[in-house]
């Protein structure tokens, strides 16, 4: 039977824990965390990203993630902790378990970027375009 985004979007949820916002804030500040924002230019620039995040969209995450190819971005180590998130949580999800699937063994999903702003998490307005 053919997947649909509801069933790959429950089999990532079940393949990546969801991280709370206090447990993220621990994970930043406990030091080597990469937080990912996988959202669309067009979204970074209308709300920004959380501070500190490096900004990879969703369809370049494998070409970012993968170290032999030419696309790699060095901030993408398998020995680090990853926090995912977009805008409600699902592309969030897929990149996770898609970062799993490569072979990153501690990845969580922080879900939706919203949720973090609300809760007073720390921001950026402007971002690199190039990553």
């Amino acid at each position: 039977m053919p997947k649909t985004v509801k069933s790959m979007i429950e089999e990532a949820n079940a393949a990546v824990p969801r991280i709370s916002i206090d447990e993220a804030r621990k994970l930043i500040a406990a030091g080597d965390a990469l937080i990912v924002d996988v959202r669309d230019a067009p979204e970074l620039e209308k709300t920004g990203r959380i501070a500190g995040a490096v900004h990879v969209s969703r369809g370049m995450l494998e070409f970012r993630a993968d170290s032999d190819s030419p696309y790699h971005a060095p901030e993408f180590r398998k020995d680090r902790p990853v926090m995912v998130y977009c805008a409600s949580g699902g592309r969030s999800a897929l990149s996770g378990k898609l970062l799993k699937d490569m072979g990153f063994s501690t990845v969580y999903n922080l879900g939706a970027f919203k949720d973090w702003v609300e809760a007073g998490g720390s921001t950026e307005g402007a971002f690199d375009p190039g990553m």
